[in-house]
């Protein structure tokens, strides 16, 4: 009877045990049959960034820093790179956004650093040994650009049955209500022919609506101004590249030209009268004179340092040649804080500046995959912060004059069109291109030519010149001190906590 007794648990336990294998092959079957395509795209995206996005295998790839700062550029565009309109993501949308942004931040895992600790034993005693915890900058930065990313998707979604529509430009429907139609049109005057056209209902939104709309435009602007100091910080401990210094005229006369350089070696320097001469208006003569001061900064720095070496290895004590060398020296240093200084006042006076070319040159040949993870990543949640604010200040124009409108019918029949104001010209920021893998041409491969002078009289650009300078940093720009305001909180740099959030 034991005997038998115990047969039987034997076989209650083997027909167990199998029910429990036959279980957990369905479950594993089901897994694999749900999660099987994901995991094939996962590991294409990989091979992708292990070839250097040469997928012939011929090892002509770029850097696998190049390879996910692209890939990161790639995937915004895909998702956000029609973000016409103020209303939530497509679910399928935003749910390849944050799988394949997990699969590309998964790589900061192991980007580690070694810290000595004390370890406890049983008996009390201590132990100093080194532990590994993620690097400093990826530790406090990347939760930041996360949480930025989720408030940036979360403003999308709370855009859900609004009081707005929107229309293609040219069609003028009748109003949903069934009303005659709302008369005023509206006219972009930067060409975004594509972009569609807010409309209202007569009379505007409601003020509640309102002041939703300018709450969550605050709301973006301080993400945007958190992005680009998490950006400008990246790109500041990037080093510079050999490349780029090799393409430098050899003395500052030849990088700035003339006129500025007249300027800038006077006795009576302003970098602000400076900037009231020099012809402004565009978008492309104020990158062009940024990328020539920034590239003196190097011609001025590079030569003292040149010259503090070779004075060290000269065991000469030739008194007077010394004095002349360290004069040198010392002017070529105020040369370029005086450089620096007018860079300073020119981002401050253009905060919509593109990247520089040395900031695409840092970009394209940055080896540190942590540092390009968070330029690439700040800077993709800018060009989205930048969108989302420029759809608001759409919407919140066309309210406008909608209510002008409703309270002078008259004078809005005649005119009978609304106009975008200038600085409406940010409406649409461009994708951020990849970045070239053949090498960015340098900034100095052709003559330079002397910037003219501005055609008005020794004034600073007109407002609608400056709102020329529309870009990924358009609409909210830096301090005068340089310093950022987030959430109530002072930044003066990238990395900071972001506790609040």
């Amino acid at each position: 009877m034991a005997r038998g007794g115990g047969g039987g648990g034997e076989e209650a336990a083997e027909e167990e045990r199998e029910v429990s294998e036959a279980l957990t092959a369905d479950s594993s079957a089901r897994r694999t049959s749900t999660t099987g395509p994901q995991m094939e795209m996962m590991k294409e995206r990989f091979a992708k960034l292990l070839l250097g996005e040469d997928m012939s295998g011929g090892g002509k790839g770029v850097c696998t820093a190049l390879a996910i700062s692209n890939a990161i550029t790639n995937l915004c565009a895909t998702i956000f790179g029609q973000l016409w309109r103020l209303e939530p993501l497509l679910p399928e949308k935003k749910t390849m956004w944050r799988r394949e942004m997990d699969w590309l931040l998964c790589v900061s895992d192991h980007i580690v650093e070694l810290v000595p600790t004390w370890q406890t034993f049983p008996d009390g005693s201590k132990l100093e040994i080194m532990t590994s915890r993620p690097r400093s900058d990826l530790y406090i930065n990347l939760p930041a650009l996360r949480k930025l990313d989720h408030m940036l998707l979360e403003i999308l979604e709370s855009f859900r049955d609004p009081e707005f529509w929107y229309v293609d430009q040219g069609i003028c429907p009748p109003d949903r209500d069934g009303s005659a139609p709302f008369m005023l049109t509206f006219h972009r005057r930067d060409e975004k022919w594509w972009l569609p056209v807010p409309r209202v209902p007569p009379g505007g939104v409601g003020e509640t609506t309102r002041r939703q709309l300018e709450h969550k435009r605050d709301c973006a602007s301080q993400i945007l101004k958190a992005a680009m100091a998490i950006n400008s910080n990246a790109l500041a401990e990037m080093d510079v590249p050999d490349s780029y210094l090799d393409s430098l005229p050899k003395n500052g006369r030849a990088t700035l030209g003339d006129i500025i350089y007249r300027y800038i070696t006077s006795d009576q320097f302003s970098p602000d009268c400076l900037l009231d001469c020099l012809d402004l208006s565009s978008e492309y003569q104020a990158l062009e004179i940024a990328n020539r001061v920034e590239a003196s900064i190097y011609v001025w720095r590079r030569r003292g340092t040149s010259g503090a070496a070779s004075r060290a290895g000269n065991k000469s004590s030739w008194g007077i040649v010394k004095d002349m060398i360290m004069d040198t020296e010392k002017r070529d240093d105020l040369l370029a804080d005086r450089a620096e200084g007018l860079l300073m006042c020119l981002k401050q006076r253009f905060p919509g500046l593109t990247q520089t070319s040395l900031d695409t040159s840092k970009i394209q040949y940055n080896k540190d995959v942590g540092k390009s993870i968070l330029e690439s990543y700040s800077r993709v949640l800018e060009s989205l912060a930048s969108n989302i604010i420029a759809r608001i200040d759409d919407l919140l124009y066309v309210d406008e004059r909608s209510r002008q409108a409703e309270l002078l019918p008259t004078a809005g029949a005649g005119s009978g069109k609304i106009s975008c104001m200038p600085a409406m010209s940010a409406s649409s920021v461009p994708a951020y291109p990849v970045v070239s893998t053949s090498g960015t041409p340098p900034p100095y491969a052709t003559a330079y030519a002397t910037p003219s002078f501005s055609p008005a009289q020794l004034s600073s650009p007109s407002k609608i010149g400056r709102a020329l300078l529309v870009d990924r940093r358009s609409h909210d720009g830096r301090a005068f001190d340089g310093s950022m305001e987030f959430m109530g909180m002072a930044v003066s740099n990238a990395v900071f906590d972001l506790p609040g959030l």
